[in-house]
C-alpha cells in the first residue's frame, strides 16, 4: 500500500511539473537599447534560420540560440519556424555543408541569453517571459 501511494505521489509530481513547464511562455527579445520595437514571426524565423542577416531597419542582426534539447528552444522553433528538433538539425547540416550560412551562437539559459542580448543592441534571442526585465524589450510573443 505504501509503495502504491508513493507511486501515485511520484506520478502526481511528474504531472504537476509537466503542467508548470507547459505554462512557460517563450518571447523574443532585443536589447532595450535597440531601435527594433517589434518583429513578425516570419521576420524572426528568417533571422534565426540565417535567411537574412539584418533587421527590417537594415541593422545587422546577431541571433542567439539556446542549446539543443532545451524546452525553450523546442517551443521557440516550433512556434516561430514550424520546425521540430530533427528538422532543424537537418536544415543546419545542409546550410553548413553548402557553405550558405552558419547557425546562431549558442548560449545556455534564460539569464545568460538576456545578459548577452542586453549588452548588444544588434542581438536577438528568446527567453521565457518570466525572465524578462528592463534590460531587454519583447519584440515578439509567438
Amino acid at each position: 500500500m505504501i509503495l502504491h501511494n508513493g507511486l501515485k505521489f511520484t506520478l502526481l509530481l511528474a504531472l504537476l511539473s509537466l503542467a508548470f513547464s507547459a505554462q512557460a511562455e517563450v518571447v523574443v527579445v532585443v536589447s532595450s537599447k535597440s531601435s527594433v520595437t517589434s518583429l513578425t514571426a516570419e521576420q524572426t524565423a528568417k533571422i534565426f534560420l540565417g535567411k537574412v542577416v539584418t533587421f527590417p531597419n537594415e541593422r545587422t542582426a546577431f541571433p542567439i540560440d539556446q542549446p539543443e534539447g532545451s524546452a525553450i528552444r523546442d517551443e521557440f522553433y516550433s512556434k516561430v519556424t514550424h520546425k521540430n528538433a530533427s528538422q532543424l538539425t537537418a536544415y543546419w547540416a545542409k546550410i553548413i555543408f553548402t557553405g550558405e550560412g552558419r547557425p546562431p551562437q549558442l548560449i545556455a539559459g534564460d539569464a545568460a541569453v538576456r545578459k548577452a542580448v542586453a549588452g548588444n543592441p544588434n542581438a536577438i534571442g528568446y527567453i521565457d517571459k518570466s525572465a524578462v526585465n528592463r534590460s531587454v524589450r519583447v519584440v515578439l510573443k509567438p
